[in-house]
Parts: C-alpha cells; sequence; structure tokens
C-alpha cells in the first residue's frame, strides 16, 4: 500500500467515525433496555474506528519517514537475499549516523539505472582495501565473510588514486572513482565513499565495475555525473516470504 492509498483509507475511517457521532440516540418502544445496548454498540464501534485512524496515522508516518519495503528483482546479494524477497528499510538511520562495515545498503548507483541497487557496505571512507585470491583484505586484515555465495574471481585494490581491477584502473567515464584532489590518501577510500559488494560476488554488478557509491553530494565521474548522490536507507529485515523472515546482518 503506498502512502497515498494509506491516507485515503484513514480519510474513510475518519468520515464513518464522524458520521457515527451524529447518530441520534433514540428512546424507543423497547425502553431503556434496548437504548443502552444501542449505545454500547455505538461505543465499541467509535472505540475501533479510534483504533484504526490511531495505527493508520502511525503507518502513514512510518512509511513516509522511517521505513519503506523493497522487492529484490536480481541474485546479485544471494544467498543472503533471494529473488522475490520483500525487505523493510529504515530510510531515517543514514540521516544521522553512518553506514557501518556489513551493512546492506539500499541506495542510488553512480550507473544510469530505474531503480536503487542493494549491495553490502564493505569499504568505508580511510579504508584500504584489497582483494587478493577471493579474499577481502579490510586495512590489511582478511574479512570473515560467512555470507558470500563464493569468492570473488577478480583481484581488486584501492591505490594510486583510484580502483584498480585485475591490474587495469576503473575508467572515470563509466565508473564513480573522485578526481586525485578529493583523496585523502593514494590508497585509502576518500571521504563520502564506500566500496560496496553483493554477496554473489561473481554475479554482481558493483563497486568493482562502478566504482564508488557515495553517501551525499553529487557523483564525482561515470554515467552520472554531477547527479545527486545518497543513500537510502538501511536494509534490516527480512519480513516476505513467511519461511524466511529474520533480522538481517
Amino acid at each position: 500500500m503506498t502512502p497515498l492509498e494509506l491516507l485515503g483509507l484513514i480519510a474513510v475511517f475518519a468520515i464513518v467515525r464522524v458520521a457515527i457521532s451524529f447518530v441520534p440516540q433514540r428512546v424507543t418502544a423497547g425502553g431503556p433496555a434496548e437504548t443502552t445496548a444501542r449505545s454500547s454498540t455505538i461505543t465499541v464501534v467509535r472505540e475501533y474506528l479510534d483504533a484504526f485512524i490511531v495505527a493508520g496515522l502511525v503507518a502513514l508516518f512510518l512509511i513516509t519517514f522511517v521505513v519503506r519495503t523493497f522487492f529484490i528483482p536480481s541474485g546479485s546479494m544471494e544467498p543472503t537475499l533471494q529473488i522475490h524477497d520483500v525487505l523493510l528499510v529504515n530510510e531515517f538511520e543514514y540521516r544521522f549516523s553512518k553506514p557501518h562495515e556489513g551493512d546492506i545498503v539500499v541506495f542510488p548507483p553512480p550507473v544510469v539505472s530505474p531503480n536503487d541497487f542493494i549491495k553490502r557496505a564493505i569499504g568505508l571512507p580511510g579504508d584500504r582495501i584489497r582483494v587478493h585470491q577471493g579474499v577481502v583484505y579490510r586495512n590489511g586484515v582478511a574479512m570473515n565473510e560467512p555470507y558470500i555465495a563464493e569468492k570473488p574471481t577478480y583481484e581488486l585494490e584501492v591505490k594510486d588514486y583510484g580502483i584498480y581491477v585485475d591490474g587495469f584502473k576503473l575508467d572515470p567515464h563509466v565508473a564513480n572513482v573522485p578526481p586525485r584532489e578529493k583523496w585523502q590518501a593514494p590508497d585509502r577510500i576518500p571521504d563520502g565513499c564506500y566500496l560496496m559488494f553483493g554477496d554473489n560476488r561473481t554475479n554482481s554488478e558493483d563497486s568493482h565495475a562502478w566504482g564508488f557509491a557515495q553517501t551525499g553530494g553529487t557523483f564525482a565521474s561515470g554515467e552520472r555525473a554531477g547527479q545527486k548522490a545518497s543513500f537510502t536507507g538501511h536494509a534490516f529485515l527480512l519480513f516476505w516470504p513467511f519461511n524466511r523472515i529474520r533480522i538481517l546482518h
């Protein structure tokens, strides 16, 4: 249900609630007992409608400003996320804090796409990242990644003010790689930039193909250079299908 549809439903409940308030309390031939029963029924209906209206307003606030649902269309995050999974995404969190290593993040990619991407945050600003023989090294330490489908078949390293994949530097014409003056060190991820990998490493269009994701500002280079960059939110709960409901890590 979209926010507009929910707002319409709340309006219907509110109109019915107001209409019931004006129902005349008649004394009938049945006497006081019948009148009391009628009043009790109306009171119960009002209470239920009030509860629906309050719950609807709370839900409207949540889906508009805090939580959204997202549908998984591809296998790039397998085995963690399967095709057709539905997630809850916290859109509020990254307004006040930065993504942590391992967060599953929804974001607009630096390549032309009608939809947001969902990947795992692997390299954070200031990190040194290298992928060697299928192992990701973060600041010189091998990462423990039990969530991946299989080890990546490519070599990757952040160095010399760029991202090198299989020995070749990603081309800023097609990948988002800030110019040299935006880097704080030649081998560390620049401020505001993140390396994002899919859990299905060898079958994921991610940072090894299109460079850095960004939490804000505009994309430095690539297909969407100059366009607004952001992080949509943190995926925290897989809630459909029912047999796969769980907190995401």
